[in-house]
């Protein structure tokens, strides 16, 4: 497969894919330097992380919807205050209805008396249990910028840089003491369930916790590995606040929106409704890529900022990979059942366990519709048998409540981030039931809040298959893969390929399919240009 005859354009690195990460590389690439040309197959950048109208009027983050694990130093490099980016938080972290019509209110200082009135004990554990996680987050947290030790074969030139990087990592992992050391353990290869039934004895605490072992995971809260997906949410902050959550003024959209006004200042070219139909490969190196439209870029670096299988099963000729770095990424595990709905609003959601149409702080907070971990478990099983959860879990989140420019004045929106589904149903397609499973998602939070299903102007709806089409996220899947030990640090996406480069000379990776993994963070964009800049410097790539 050779490209058509067309212009060709030159450049000293091409990025395949204008999501946050794919913008973040290239702002720190152009910053060294370097000529930066960007190709994107929609009609606007930013990926999953942007703002749309989906109703007249009404404007929301159409699917990645909150701010926590945007990274620090990437804000700071890419002067995204500066370039006008505004994050605020959440007067709550959580609101969790019960099923026996109480409610629990996590964040805003008074979760202690919250939990409380479900079990004294274990408002007395909440402080132990926050400083353990906290110290293990704090190792992650400096883990999220560096890249992984990879497992490299041939001469001890290759090898002795990974083994300092190996001692690295290993040096901050020492500073954990033992019992630290046993729960790093426990979070990485078990479940969130299970470590969480350790600490607490009070479902609703024990709900609010396990939902972020969940997210973006098509998996019981009580499957090995989900407890690192907990821990994957809990490393982030908002302006300073570690494990903080909150919302960026204009939606997720401003975030890549000051991305790209960086990479603008900085000489960065960014082509939309630039689709690529093939990585171009020369004598075993990638050299460029071609266009639908038949146009050609050529770039000493290319750098896919899309899901692994996507690039190396769509965009690359099969022939031109090793055959068993095909076999295994055809492996690659994909698909973390998520449904995402925007909804706009005639008022606020009057929930019967506390009552009220008027702005509270609860409607300002990640709304929980999964009062236990057990019903949690149920949704995924059900799934897994019927296609999709006819009990689902749902995580309401109300931006417009911190934010008056996303709706009409005294109106609102809200995103639905609901699971469990199955990223794929078998013998039948998503587009023929998309309609019944979001009825189902705006009655399950009508029957906690009765005003719901009749406040709803509009709504767009966003199946698995949807956000596949839109988005590229095969089989739904916010990650770029699922966040499994296997799938993690160095593996990701392949052991001997957890250093963000390819497996031909030229070719690079800086998306969520490489490490530290899915969410907003920006951190694969910072550590592969890191990378890039670094074969520049040492001229196994030339300008």
């Amino acid at each position: 497969m050779g490209p058509s005859m067309s212009a060709t354009h030159r450049c000293d690195a091409l990025i395949i894919g204008a999501g946050h990460n794919g913008l973040t590389c290239a702002a720190y690439l152009a910053a060294a330097g370097l000529k930066v040309i960007m190709l994107e197959r929609r009609a606007v950048v930013g990926g999953t992380a942007v703002t749309e109208e989906f109703h007249p009027g009404f404007r929301n983050s159409v699917a990645s919807y909150t701010v926590s694990l945007l990274n620090p130093k990437v804000i700071r490099d890419l002067e995204l205050d500066r370039h006008g980016l505004k994050v605020v938080e959440r007067r709550l972290s959580n609101f969790l209805p019960t099923e026996d019509g109480r409610f629990l209110k996590v964040g805003g200082g008074g979760t202690h008396e919250e939990v409380a009135k479900f079990s004294p004990r274990d408002a007395g554990r909440l402080d132990a249990y926050g400083d353990r996680l906290d110290a293990i987050a704090d190792v992650l947290r400096e883990l999220v910028l560096l890249t992984p030790p990879n497992v490299v074969e041939g001469s001890w030139r290759e090898a002795l840089p990974e083994l300092i990087r190996a001692a690295h990592v290993g040096g901050r992992l020492r500073r954990l003491d033992m019992s630290q050391r046993r729960d790093l353990l426990t979070l990485f290869s078990g479940s969130a369930g299970e470590y969480l039934d350790g600490w607490f004895e009070s479902d609703p605490i024990k709900a609010v916790y396990g939902f972020d072992g969940i997210v973006g995971n098509y998996a019981s809260p009580y499957a090995a590995g989900s407890a690192y997906v907990l821990l994957h949410h809990v490393f982030g902050e908002v302006n300073g606040k570690k494990g903080a959550w909150g919302h960026a003024i204009g939606g997720m959209g401003a975030i890549t929106q000051a991305m790209a006004r960086c990479c603008a200042e900085r000489g960065v070219e960014i082509r939309l409704s630039s689709p690529v139909r093939e990585v171009i490969v020369e004598s075993g190196r990638a050299v460029g890529a071609v266009t639908e439209s038949g146009e050609t870029v050529r770039a000493s670096a290319v750098i896919a900022n899309v899901n692994p299988k996507l690039l190396y099963q769509k965009l690359m000729d099969p022939a031109a990979l090793p055959q068993d770095f095909r076999e295994r990424i055809a492996h690659w595990r994909c698909g973390s059942g998520t449904f995402r709905m925007n909804v706009a609003l005639a008022e606020l959601p009057d929930f019967s366990c506390l009552p009220g149409r008027a702005l509270s702080d609860h409607h300002t907070a990640g709304i929980i519709l999964a009062p236990t971990l057990a019903y949690m478990e149920r949704a995924y099983f059900d799934a897994r048998t019927h296609g999709w959860s006819r009990q689902p879990v749902v995580e309401l989140v109300i931006p417009s409540t911190l934010d008056d420019s996303l709706a009409p004045a005294g109106q609102h929106v809200a995103s639905l981030f609901c699971q469990h589904v199955a990223p794929e149903l078998p013998g039948r397609s998503w587009d023929d039931h998309r309609e019944a499973v979001a009825d189902l998602m705006i009655d399950t939070v009508d029957a906690y809040a009765p005003n719901f299903k009749r406040a709803v102007l509009g709504r767009q709806i966003m199946s698995p298959l949807d956000l596949e089409r839109t988005f590229g996220l095969i089989g739904g899947d916010i990650f770029h893969g699922a966040l499994s030990l296997d799938q993690m640090f160095s593996s990701r996406p392949m052991l001997g390929h957890g250093n963000y480069r390819g497996p031909l000379r030229g070719l690079y990776m800086c998306g969520a399919g490489t490490h530290p993994g899915g969410g907003v963070t920006g951190a694969p964009g910072h550590n592969a240009a890191r990378e890039i800049i670094g074969d520049f410097r040492r001229r196994r790539l030339r300008k």
